[in-house]
């Protein structure tokens, strides 16, 4: 008998998406699994079936191998790969579907999700710094609230420092062994939360489980040339362990805020600069800010236009492990007077009556522009 399109197993067409697919595998898993169709002898062939074809079309590449040649695609691999099922499940046989069936069955088999070793989770902090900040680097101090090791039992979550004992549910392994059908499902131990040791005499400041809240406030060196999302881990100044297990690690964000003047690409920074319009057309001098807090002076040519940009070398930001720095690039904006006097008025229109004999040398750009106008126009009357 011919194997039925994946595609069709699971219901859905072949455009549809990742997630799509994940939801029409849960709903039909639930449907079509043994433990809920005792009576019915193909629920388990079903449920084979559709574990094969959605263990393909799970993984990008498999579902690429098997929309271009179909079944063909993985003829002679048979067993756990990806024409197959492998039906041990805490073994590692079935990799992220076992994770995905205890996602699905675990409350209802009584399991529980999380990490057995009791270490503490990692925690996310979000500093936010200015782009001078970001230019030197600092010391930043943080104050985060998580969870340290209790004092009054120093981490052991036993009333006077005693040890824990070995727990007799699973005999210290941290895990349960549970037969569901043809299934073997091993779940974190319920008596110990997986740790492998239970406290006989709590601590009461703690409960016993060894961590009491509280903030933490640390000093955070944030180096020169870091960038908007950079990411900073601080080893082991996450949450505390369980009953003296190892602590997560702390990761700071950074957010480098918008500057007022500064815009930032990389290690160079760019800086519009309004331009006096007798400065544009005569040429001169100009003084700008830096982000190292001096000025530098910029030699402005004569005839320069809105867009001009002129290259400051090492102006710009520094390079993170490194001793170079970026560019500074001025952009131009010339700026048209307003506001003005009756005589610079009277001025400007001496200007353009000695100008009207030679449009193309003061104006080059807008007279070419409606010389090319002028053109159009005649070809459309045409």
């Amino acid at each position: 008998m011919s194997k039925r399109d994946y595609y069709e197993v699971l219901g859905m067409p072949k455009t549809a998406s990742a997630e799509d697919l994940k939801k029409a595998y849960r709903k039909l898993a639930m449907q079509y699994h043994p433990d809920r169709n005792p009576d019915d002898p193909s629920a388990a062939e079903n449920f084979k079936e559709l574990n094969e074809a959605y263990d393909v079309l799970k993984d990008e590449q498999k579902r690429a191998a098997y929309d271009r040649f179909g079944h063909a695609a993985f003829d002679g691999r048979a067993g756990a790969g990806a024409g197959g099922f492998d039906f041990h499940f805490g073994q590692g046989g079935a990799g992220g579907f076992s994770d995905l069936f205890e996602e699905m069955f675990g409350e209802f088999m009584g399991g529980r999700r999380g990490p057995a070793s009791g270490q503490g989770a990692d925690l996310r902090f979000n500093v936010e710094i200015s782009l001078e900040d970001a230019f030197r680097g600092k010391t930043q101090t943080v104050t985060v609230p998580t969870s340290a090791a209790c004092e009054s039992c120093n981490g052991t979550g036993s009333a006077g420092g005693g040890q824990p004992v070995t727990c007799s549910t699973c005999r210290g392994a941290g895990k349960v062994r549970a037969q569901q059908g043809f299934f073997t499902i091993e779940r974190t131990c319920p008596t110990c939360q997986g740790m492998g040791r239970v406290i006989k005499d709590p601590c009461k400041s703690c409960g016993g489980s060894g961590r009491v809240h509280k903030d933490k406030t640390l000093q955070v060196n944030i180096p020169a040339g870091v960038e908007d999302g950079t990411r900073i881990r601080l080893a082991g100044e996450g949450e505390a362990g369980m009953r003296g297990a190892p602590a997560g690690d702390l990761y700071i964000f950074l957010t480098v805020a918008p500057h007022r003047l500064f815009q930032r690409d990389g290690a160079n920074i760019f800086c519009r600069v309004p331009i006096p319009m007798t400065t544009a057309t005569l040429g001169g001098t100009i003084e700008v800010p830096t982000i190292d807090g001096t000025r530098a002076k910029v030699n402005i040519p004569a005839g320069t236009q809105t867009g001009n940009q002129f290259r400051l070398r090492a102006k710009g930001m520094s390079v993170l492990r490194s001793p170079a720095r970026g560019d500074m690039f001025i952009q131009a904006t010339v700026e048209t007077p307003v506001r003005l006097t009756k005589r610079q008025i009277e001025l400007l229109k001496e200007f353009e009556a000695e100008g009207e004999g030679e449009p193309s040398r003061h104006s080059p750009e807008s007279h070419g522009f409606f010389a090319k106008v002028k053109e159009l126009w005649q070809d459309l009357t045409e």
